[in-house]
């Protein structure tokens, strides 16, 4: 445990976060807040992985982890083991040493949550993202970040990498949906414009302009089955990696 403190003081992280997973050749999950300036009150935490290692000069690339519906950045290094399954990897030479960060996101009172999007995607953008590049050894460039999710996660990850071309340079949708199906959150409200601009559909085709809102029921599922979904916290493999 003293060795993984001091990685983590070496690596950056402030010294209130918390360990809270380990992996098995040393990589370990810390717990703490990363500040988001247009939701201030919310006192979640977020989380990072960190792999194995003494707190060397050399930088990571970064995957970036969004939670589905009614998940926490928990789901990943609780429920599907990251630490463990990273250390692994890594351990092994199949990867690189890597950095994951799990931001946490969604509503505050409410389980079933906003989508990525709205004050959600400003968070991510604004505040993660700068603030993992500013206290920790990044590759801060697109080519070090990859934005994934999770279901409602795997939707935002390809939202908000088409919206902000240029951050990431790779996304991956796991289970993921490719419309703002639950007309809650940012989009209770929404015009048939503001659904289009978050429709990944539009953007990666460059056809927003002929795009007047939601996918069809053809291709993306009621809000009643996507809610089962992502509530099950069912694990796959990658559904869709978009350039």
């Amino acid at each position: 445990m003293l060795s993984a403190l001091v990685a983590a003081a070496a690596l950056g992280l402030p010294s209130s976060w918390t360990a809270v997973a380990h992996g098995p050749a040393g990589g370990t999950v810390w717990s703490g807040r990363i500040p988001n300036r247009e939701v201030a009150w919310d006192r979640r935490a977020s989380a990072v992985y960190l792999p194995p290692g003494d707190g060397s000069d050399r930088r990571f690339p970064v995957i970036y982890l969004l939670h589905g519906l009614r998940g926490s950045p928990s789901s990943y290094y609780d429920g599907l083991h990251l630490a463990d399954v990273a250390d692994r990897l890594i351990s092994s030479h199949r990867t690189r040493p890597f950095i994951a960060v799990m931001p946490v996101g969604g509503r505050v009172v409410d389980p079933d949550g906003d989508e990525w999007a709205g004050a959600w995607e400003t968070y991510v953008v604004h505040d993660v993202v700068p603030w993992i590049d500013a206290h920790l050894p990044t590759e801060p460039n697109a080519a070090g970040r990859t934005l994934a999710g999770l279901c409602a996660g795997g939707y935002g990850a390809v939202d908000i990498g088409l919206r902000h071309p240029g951050l990431f340079g790779t996304l991956e949708s796991w289970e993921g949906y490719f419309a703002p199906v639950f007309h809650d959150g940012p989009f209770v409200h929404a015009t048939p414009a503001t659904l289009a601009a978050h429709d990944p559909h539009c953007s990666s085709s460059g056809r927003r302009r002929h795009c007047g809102g939601l996918a069809s029921a053809s291709t993306s599922p009621p809000a009643a089955t996507m809610r089962r979904s992502c509530a099950s916290g069912r694990s796959t493999s990658p559904a869709t990696s978009p350039a």
